[in-house]
């Protein structure tokens, strides 16, 4: 901080912190931001986090960005398979829906350098459908100030083939 940086990238500040000192890193990093309005990039797994300090989210799979958007809105209402499985795998304290019964997400992460056909998720996609292993989806708009690159969003398809052409 010493150099007044325009930009902090934070990459995974609050895992494995208790809940008290996750929230007094968060808060210290918003003190920051606002005294020396900085930007920052925060990197990490943790949707609930990111939905309180930053005000877009772009989540990524295998490299890729698939699905963008207002932090709320990715987060609340999710447009791809994947970002659906990263905001359920945190629980909501004091919703007793995730009590016994944690949310995960099958399967293991792609080979990087080996990468499935089609959509790269589609080996570990709850919603897989029959053309997911064979388009690979671009991304489209998925609501106001949305993109998501899954096939299952209105359009997507058609524009996943031209851009294949």
């Amino acid at each position: 901080m010493a150099c007044e940086p325009a930009l902090v990238i934070a990459d995974e500040p609050s895992t494995a912190l208790d809940v008290m000192v996750q929230a007094q890193v968060l808060q210290l990093l918003q003190k920051l931001q606002q005294e020396m309005g900085l930007a920052m990039l925060f990197i990490t797994h943790d949707l609930s986090v990111l939905v309180e300090v930053c005000d877009r989210i772009a989540v990524m799979y295998a490299g890729r960005i698939v699905e963008e958007g207002p932090a709320r809105d990715v987060f609340e209402h999710p447009a791809h398979p994947y970002t659906a499985a990263l905001a359920a795998a945190f629980p909501r304290i004091g919703d007793p829906r995730f009590r016994g019964a944690p949310a995960g997400l099958g399967g293991d992460p792609p080979d990087l350098q080996a990468l499935p056909t089609g959509c790269t998720f589609h080996p570990r996609c709850p919603r897989v459908f029959e053309p997911c292993p064979d388009v690979d989806p671009v991304l489209t708009e998925a609501g106001a100030g949305r993109v998501a690159a899954c096939l299952l969003v209105e359009g997507a398809m058609e524009r996943s083939l031209a851009a294949a052409r």
